[in-house]
């Protein structure tokens, strides 16, 4: 009898998180693969409403990222924002001019009252995404706020315009405690077979998500395997602050800091071959590991990761190889 494919869910942040959804969208056969997508980075730029993470995650798929920065449309020009600083704007975020395209429909269709989940799968099949569902954890405002002693910033000012320099002190996710988790994100972790917290940081991109009420319950009672794949290797941050965000909560900076980030709500936890002697304390903690090369440096990278996390935690389901 032929094993059926796979319902897998993804919690992504940006860069990151986009290789790992790209990976698993690579494989074949294919999952039923559907991404929740961080918007504690959301930020209003230029009078456009900006959601840097499901843009990230949405230009991958559709194969339109700019593969050199990991984030922007390739080929992308500039001339808008070139005439907006000549006119006095504050330019930090560096946003292209098909770029600006995406924020200017996502402002116009959320001011007709269409729901940000349903304009983020909008948007996601209209510039060709077939191989995901990218979901929205809330349509409800979250940010992700880092305070610092330079002052209190939002996570996008913080990471682009501040350069990550000054050191964060605390990060908090204002408007999770009044936001309602999207129905959409609750079925697909009812519906899932395997959750994979992707290797986005684990504070300022999976956190907020989790912040949603509902989400972490939801990600509890479910029935599927959850697992993560470390961000951390060999004691840093591959990129951006997480591993300064991490010591900044209050968690060791390697594999077990990551597993105490999601304690509770993971059942093994993918390290890189690096980190090999932290596997006998992960499965102390009751966590099953996977050790393996966690650094995704091309697209064939992506795929192989993601196969063998497929493989390593659905051995009774059809996971596919990798096509990339």
């Amino acid at each position: 009898m032929k094993k059926r494919a796979p319902h897998i869910t993804l919690f992504s942040g940006g860069v990151g998180g986009a290789k790992l959804v790209d990976g698993f969208a690579l494989l074949e056969p294919r999952a039923n693969l559907t991404v929740i997508a961080n918007t504690g980075d959301d930020v209003e730029q230029h009078g456009l409403w900006v959601s840097p993470d499901p843009d990230i995650v949405t230009y991958t798929l559709a194969g339109i990222v700019d593969e050199s920065k990991g984030w922007g449309i390739a080929g992308d020009t500039f001339h808008a924002l070139e005439a907006l600083a000549r006119l006095g704007e504050d330019t930090w975020m560096n946003l292209g001019d098909r770029d600006l395209a995406t924020h200017i429909h996502r402002t116009r269709r959320r001011r007709e009252g269409v729901r940000p989940t349903t304009i983020a799968d909008e948007i996601a099949r209209q510039l060709g995404v077939t191989t995901a569902r990218i979901l929205l954890p809330t349509d409800d405002f979250l940010r992700t706020v880092v305070e610092t002693d330079s002052g209190t910033m939002p996570f996008e000012e913080y990471f682009l315009k501040a350069r990550c320099e000054p050191e964060p002190r605390d990060i908090r996710y204002d408007g999770a405690d009044k936001a309602r988790a999207a129905p959409e994100a609750l079925d697909a972790l009812d519906a899932a077979d395997m959750v994979v917290m992707a290797p986005s940081n684990p504070i300022a991109s999976i956190g907020p998500i989790l912040a949603v009420p509902g989400i972490r319950e939801a990600l509890k009672r479910c029935s599927a395997f959850r697992v993560a794949v470390s961000p951390i290797v060999g004691g840093r941050a591959l990129k951006g602050p997480s591993d300064r965000m991490m010591r900044a909560k209050g968690y060791s900076v390697d594999p077990v800091g990551v597993a105490s980030c999601y304690e509770g709500l993971i059942d093994a936890l993918v390290i890189d071959e690096a980190d090999r002697a932290y596997a006998a304390a992960l499965e102390g903690k009751g966590l099953k590991t996977l050790v393996t090369q966690t650094v995704m440096k091309n697209r064939d990278d992506r795929a192989r990761l993601a196969g063998e996390v497929g493989r390593a935690f659905l051995p009774d389901l059809e996971v596919g190889q990798g096509t990339g």
